[in-house]
């Protein structure tokens, strides 16, 4: 197995897209905190004490609260991207929780509590139900690619090449739930398997069962469940004979710690995960779509607009979305396509 190497209204849209446009090169000077799937994170202050709107015409300000919950997978995007916007609108508080996709809905975004819910899954049918029980209208955008990432212990020199998509069914299906690694191969030492991974309100969670084992297997229950990725990553690297699985971002940020594990779908060859391979297609079947999900209410605020705005306008940012984070940037047409749908909600509630 081999080593990922490090990774390298005219006038308030006029102004809106003004401040949504303030792109990556007057704020490249800004990096991430080191947010590793915190469940909470404070609000912050941008640099800029004057509170200025970053435009030109001076006339018009933002302030107010932003409401940010759900996925620890989208959490350090979306802290990138709070942080670098605070940085030229320092009125506006954002604050960001990582609840887990399903959490964040259920139980922050679709009561009313927040208006934004980050998710690394589509938001699910039960969840619209729900949201519109309390006359909240989630807005799809996508904001990056991923590609979920089976990790194992840099002590790990058994399992070759990676692992079959068919293997990794083994380990974690409820039907199976071999207790050793020699349950899955006679070679494989006779010890016991230690797994880490998302808890069932996670987004990871959903999608790794989704794609890995599918709808008519369940997800083993007899493993160490968190919210918390960082304990996933502590986990691993803590035993020789650990294995658990979580977003890229985190796995690239500590990549030093824990192997990536490469994974083989059907016939086809053993594939990295990496931005390369998910942006190409050959990371399958755990190469998967980002989100978040504002409120159409919410969008009717300038200060909420612009900074949904924002963020759309630098998703396409390899230095931000890529370098900084560990995810594949959106492409420009997808781009545009989330933008308009900014549009259609601002001006279908007008």
């Amino acid at each position: 197995m081999t080593r990922q190497s490090k990774r390298s209204s005219v006038s308030r849209r006029k102004f809106l897209l003004a401040s949504g446009g303030l792109g990556v090169a007057g704020l490249a000077g800004c990096t991430q905190q080191n947010t590793g799937g915190d469940s909470t994170a404070e609000p912050t202050s941008g640099g800029d004490e004057s509170g200025s709107d970053g435009t030109d015409s001076g006339s018009q300000s933002l302030a107010g609260d932003i409401a940010i919950a759900g996925s620890s997978t989208v959490f350090p995007l979306a802290t990138a991207m709070a942080q670098r916007f605070q940085e030229t609108h320092s009125d506006v508080n954002i604050s960001l929780q990582s609840t887990g996709s399903g959490g964040g809905f259920a139980n922050y975004f679709c009561t009313g509590q927040t208006d934004f819910n980050n998710a690394s899954r589509p938001i699910q049918p039960e969840e619209e139900d729900q949201c519109a029980g309390s006359d909240v209208e989630p807005v799809e955008l996508k904001v990056a690619t991923d590609a979920l990432t089976v990790i194992v212990n840099n002590d790990n020199d058994w399992i070759g090449e990676g692992l079959t998509v068919e293997e990794l069914k083994q380990i974690w299906s409820a039907d199976t739930s071999p207790e050793m690694w020699s349950d899955i191969n006679s070679e494989w030492p006779d010890e016991p398997l230690e797994l880490y991974g998302p808890s069932d309100a996670s987004g990871t969670y959903d999608y790794f069962h989704e794609a890995i084992l599918g709808e008519e297997t369940s997800h083993r229950q007899d493993y160490s469940p968190t919210e918390q990725d960082r304990t996933i990553i502590q986990g691993v690297t803590g035993s020789k004979y650990a294995m658990g699985y979580l977003g890229f971002a985190y796995y690239s940020e500590n990549q030093d710690s824990v192997q990536a594990v490469p994974v083989k779908d059907g016939e086809g060859d053993y594939v990295e995960p990496s931005l390369e391979t998910a942006l190409s297609g050959d990371y399958t079947p755990l190469s998967r779509p980002l989100f978040t999900y504002p409120k159409v209410s919410a969008l009717q605020e300038a200060h909420i607009e612009a900074f949904t705005r924002f963020w759309m306008e630098n998703a396409t940012s390899r230095e931000i979305v890529a370098e900084e984070v560990g995810y594949v940037p959106l492409s420009e047409d997808e781009q545009q396509t989330m933008l308009a749908r900014i549009d259609d909600a601002v001006d279908g509630s007008n």
